[in-house]
């Protein structure tokens, strides 16, 4: 982290939620193949899940409906969809923070930055009503300065909107800031909000190796940027 910064700590720090800091994989499939058995339809299993988490609640309850990563929007009716994402919504609630756990060294680190000054935000896609819980239920909620969810503005990741507003609310100019992610959807937000980003090897990219988006550092475990 500090070879970044020629040799100092950045002024602030932006974390992604799952597949980051956190391996939620586990509730959100609870969350989908509770959905899915209520419509009468086969479980899609932890593997799938992995794959279509990280572009926010609709769109993995979009591809559970239709088994692909990139449905045309159409694909399902909307009454369908509506009825569905109910589900998952109800059954979410009461899965999210059940099975997840934080990555080795992630509470290190956070502890690490936390006393040497620097600041630090959740930028996620998910929706704010089950981050925050998430955030509670490991008890890492206190770490952060500020926490934007996939719904706290008009629009999410990979848009460079939510990075710009927690820069500003932060009062951190881009090339003191520092995008911490694990997918496309995090270095395109960060190389276009203009602010150094690194990935985690491990999280959730769709199938794809983290290290075909050029981030400007893949790290293989949080221990490494100690």
């Amino acid at each position: 982290m500090r070879s970044l910064f020629n040799g100092e700590l950045p002024a602030c720090v932006m974390f992604d939620l799952d597949g980051t800091l956190v391996d939620s994989a586990l509730d959100l499939t609870a969350a989908v193949d509770n959905m899915l058995q209520a419509l009468g339809r086969e479980p899609a299993g932890e593997d799938k899940v992995r794959q279509w988490v990280g572009n926010g609640a609709p769109v993995l309850v979009m591809r559970a409906l239709t088994g692909e990563m990139y449905p045309a929007d159409d694909a399902i009716e909307p009454e369908l969809f509506q009825a569905a994402f109910e589900v998952f919504l109800s059954a979410y609630t009461q899965s999210n923070g059940r099975y997840s756990k934080l990555y080795p060294g992630v509470e290190e680190v956070l502890l690490h930055l936390q006393h040497a000054g620097v600041l630090m935000a959740v930028v996620t896609n998910k929706p704010m009503a089950f981050t925050t819980p998430l955030l509670q239920a490991l008890k890492i909620d206190h770490y952060f300065d500020q926490v934007l969810g996939g719904d706290s503005l008009p629009v999410k990741k990979p848009d460079p909107l939510p990075l710009r507003v927690v820069m500003e609310t932060l009062g951190c100019q881009p090339e003191q800031a520092l995008m911490l992610g694990d997918s496309r959807n995090d270095v395109l937000a960060a190389r276009a909000a203009g602010c150094p980003v690194v990935c985690v090897s491990y999280g959730y990219n769709h199938g794809e190796s983290v290290e075909n988006c050029s981030p400007d550092r893949v790290v293989d475990s949080f221990t490494e940027l100690m």
